[in-house]
């Protein structure tokens, strides 16, 4: 098959497109999925530099997120069929045009729901949606900051947040990225590169914030902590500035505030519960177009290293996409 390997780690220029990639047959509790779309996100640009959480051995496939079509199942797999349209997540093996993986790690796509909508849902959502409901325990009516809300998660928490009633102040570094907030329900917008961003906040939440997310990290934190009201909640998500903050605990201490984390394979597997009513939940929203994802920029499997490089430039807003293979009609 066609797909992006990565021969030795560093930046995304170590990506090479290559033809002839092998690519297994299903074991037991497997399918391969034909890529149709695939999500480029920041974790593939670390994992291609091996500076992530986890350390993935080359070669390899990079690439998470993915949408496409079942044309092959293992001989014990009940619940998925050839032909099925599918979405799913992985850590690598995206950015080719067939996957293998487990059964149970696939998703129906809704109908109505084209191929790059769905390869751009699945972490960024689910991510934002658990750090919301479950993790910050957003209520409507709360005051809510996103950081980096021009980004695939900020900016899904700006849209999710919104729907489940906050008012949402989204704090961005650009114009152009407010402005996809503000469309995606932000209710009031603070470009942080102005300067004195705990002085912006204060001016338009002079009562404070309930609840913050933070996927950004660096500067950013300390003055969004500070923004905060009493018995608020600061969730880390994220430290896409490269820079993990470091937030001086008398704060915390004389705000009463909480400071939550959250990462996403860890509260799959010691939240389970949790997680599936979310997913529940937010699958329904997507069916429903409550919640759909925004495709910034778009680009041919061949343009891998550009995608790679818009994202880790920071210049993304939303979601980047790679068209694997010609997209299929969506159902319904």
């Amino acid at each position: 098959m066609r797909a992006a390997v990565c021969h030795e780690y560093g930046k995304p220029d170590a990506v090479r497109v290559e033809d002839g990639v092998e690519v297994a047959s299903p074991g037991p509790g497997q399918v391969r999925v034909r890529v149709r779309a695939a999500a480029v996100n920041f974790p593939d640009v670390l994992l291609v530099a091996n500076q992530y959480q986890l350390t993935v051995p080359t070669p390899f496939v990079p690439g998470s997120e993915f949408a496409g079509e079942v044309v092959e199942v293992a001989s014990d797999v009940r619940d998925v069929a050839v032909g099925d349209r599918v979405f799913g997540a992985v850590t690598v093996g995206a950015f080719g045009e067939q996957i293998v993986l487990s059964a149970g790690d696939v998703r129906p796509i809704p109908p109505g729901v084209d191929d790059r909508l769905a390869a751009a849902f699945g972490v960024a959502h689910r991510t934002a949606y658990h750090t919301l409901r479950s993790v910050a325990g957003l209520r409507r009516g709360d005051e809510l900051i996103v950081l980096g809300a021009g980004g695939g998660v900020g900016l899904a928490a700006v849209r999710i947040g919104a729907a489940l009633g906050a008012t949402v102040t989204a704090v961005a570094s650009s114009t152009a990225k407010l402005e996809v907030a503000a469309a995606h329900g932000a209710a009031r917008c603070v470009n942080h590169t102005a300067g004195d961003l705990r002085g912006a906040l204060r001016a338009v939440l002079p009562g404070g914030a309930d609840v913050v997310v933070d996927p950004v990290g660096g500067p950013l934190a300390e003055p969004a902590l500070r923004s905060l009201r009493y018995r608020g909640r600061f969730v880390t998500v994220g430290y896409a500035s490269g820079v993990i903050p470091r937030i001086p605990l008398n704060l915390v201490l004389l705000k009463g505030v909480e400071v939550r984390g959250i990462q996403l394979r860890d509260f799959l597997t010691h939240r389970a519960e949790d997680a599936a009513r979310d997913d529940r939940e937010l699958l329904a929203m997507l069916a429903d177009g409550t919640v759909r994802p925004h495709i910034g920029a778009t680009y041919p499997l061949d343009e891998v290293v550009v995608a790679l490089r818009h994202v880790a430039d920071g210049r993304a807003i939303g979601k980047v996409v790679l068209d694997i293979a010609p997209s299929v009609a969506s159902a319904g």
